[in-house]
């Protein structure tokens, strides 16, 4: 059974900082692409990152390049998010996400195409 567990959300004031974990069971876990995403509420889900587990291949969306970094410990099969200078429109909840198929620059925002997700970890940035 394929799980997918989020941690480390919390309430940050502006410019602070916070390292998001999703600890990942129940799949081969380094051939895998596996990503963040995030909704708002009143917003559609988008993604924010993807990296490809087994190669290394990491994928961001323009707006969060610079402030926030994909990474994986392969050996604790955890996935991590770092965020840094937080922003109050970073607000949401966060999930992650693992696909069946390696990622590139042109499907890993494809979140439909995903095939499993955690419950999400709140993410509140106060200005």
């Amino acid at each position: 059974q394929v799980q997918l567990v989020e941690s480390g959300g919390e309430s940050v004031q502006a410019g602070g900082s916070l390292r998001l974990s999703c600890a990942a069971s129940g799949f081969t876990y380094n051939s895998r692409c596996m990503g963040w995403f995030r909704q708002a509420p009143e917003k559609e889900r988008e993604g924010v990152a993807a990296i490809n587990i087994g190669g290394g291949s990491t994928y961001y969306v323009d707006s969060m390049k610079g402030r926030f970094s994909i990474s994986r410990d392969n050996a604790k099969n955890t996935l991590y998010l770092q965020m840094n200078n937080l922003k109050p429109e970073d607000t949401a909840t966060y999930y992650c996400a693992v696909a069946l198929w390696t990622c590139s620059g042109t499907t890993w925002r494809r979140g439909g195409a995903y095939n499993y997700w955690g419950q999400g970890t709140q993410v509140t940035v106060s200005s």
